[in-house]
């Protein structure tokens, strides 16, 4: 008889790691196991506290209703939990794991099985002007041709130095430049902001105003000198036809699909089904998840066969995190499969 149970797990960040929203130095996540008598299937439930639409009291109650359900399957259970994303994406990671040879191998795919990596974006991390620089000459060196900047918590002005430093040394062929605002801009001044970000070729910025200013959004898409990716824009959507005039009424040039957040496998397809049939680009991003829920993102994004750089470079950033295949070197994500997994349950 098929069963379930999970656990919380606690990861500890290196350093203090800042966005617009604040400072983070611990991440709450959730572990799931379902098991019978003769095998074991893990995923990760990878609650965000402040973001995930499914931040709420009952996050643990539905979560334990969830391994109640388990035979029930992973069809009506993700059915049934369409506000909670970080679960449903568990349960989709579990049943695969469940299913698979190895509980770790989710996806048959020539990342896993001809070490073909994954090309990755180098994320520098909000702070005073002197870190962010340091992080930034640590990517560089470390053979990073795409880096990812948060931007919106320090002088605007400082935060443009930056990038022309970078942009002094290096031309938008040699490093791609790509910068997330977290929604710090506002509707009234974003445009400007735009127009002055512009000026250091950059591939793209992510969400420069915050969520749910739909119009001010679209008309910022359709003006901006630089290509818009949508972001938290997508959390908490989950009926198809909502999805479809969302995107239909922003027309952004990207979005970004983060499965612990959008609901899972499934959910981001929705979104990347949509993003084709208007032409929108897109990429995966991880959401902080262990090495257990990144392997199982890495895995899915590699099946989908896409070539631009993807943001699944935060395996690094945690003291506890289990020891895994994933590795990055050079500005690719590689899984090793000579190393082994460090994970007992």
């Amino acid at each position: 008889m098929l069963q379930a149970t999970y656990k919380k797990h606690l990861l500890h960040f290196k350093q203090a790691s800042g966005t617009s929203r604040g400072v983070l130095k611990t991440k709450e996540t959730y572990l799931l196991k379902i098991f019978d008598s003769n095998k074991q299937g893990y995923g990760e439930c990878g609650l965000f506290r402040g973001l995930s639409v499914d931040d709420r009291p009952d996050y643990e109650e539905k979560l334990q209703w969830a391994c109640d359900h388990i035979g029930h399957g992973k069809d009506f259970l993700i059915s049934e939990l369409k506000a909670f994303p970080s679960i449903q994406f568990g349960l989709e990671q579990a049943f695969l794991s469940f299913q698979s040879h190895h509980p770790f191998e989710l996806f048959p795919s020539d990342f896993v099985t001809k070490k073909q990596p994954i090309s990755i974006n180098g994320l520098i991390w909000m702070g005073k002007p002197d870190f962010m620089q340091k992080q930034i000459e640590d990517k560089l060196a470390a053979g990073f041709s795409t880096i990812k900047l948060k931007i919106g918590a320090i002088d605007f002005e400082k935060e443009c130095e930056l990038l022309q430093v970078i942009r002094k040394r290096f031309s938008a062929e040699k490093i791609e430049l790509r910068v997330d605002a977290n929604g710090a801009f506002t509707p009234e001044n974003a445009l400007e902001k735009l127009k002055r970000l512009s000026e250091f070729e950059l591939h793209s910025i992510e969400q420069p105003i915050r969520q749910g200013q739909i119009q001010d959004m679209a008309n910022l898409c359709s003006r901006t000198p630089l290509p818009i990716a949508l972001d938290e824009e997508l959390i908490g959507i989950t009926d198809i036809d909502k999805k479809e005039e969302l995107i239909a009424t922003i027309q952004p040039q990207y979005i970004i699909l983060k499965p612990s957040l959008v609901g899972g496998m499934q959910g981001s397809m929705d979104w990347i089904n949509i993003a084709k049939k208007q032409d929108i680009g897109w990429w995966i991003t991880s959401a902080l998840e262990s090495n257990i829920g990144l392997n199982a993102i890495a895995q899915w994004t590699a099946h989908l066969k896409t070539s631009i750089p993807q943001g699944l470079g935060t395996g690094s950033l945690f003291t506890n995190n289990f020891d895994s295949p994933l590795h990055v070197e050079k500005g690719f994500l590689w899984y090793c499969s000579n190393k082994k997994w460090n994970f007992e349950w």
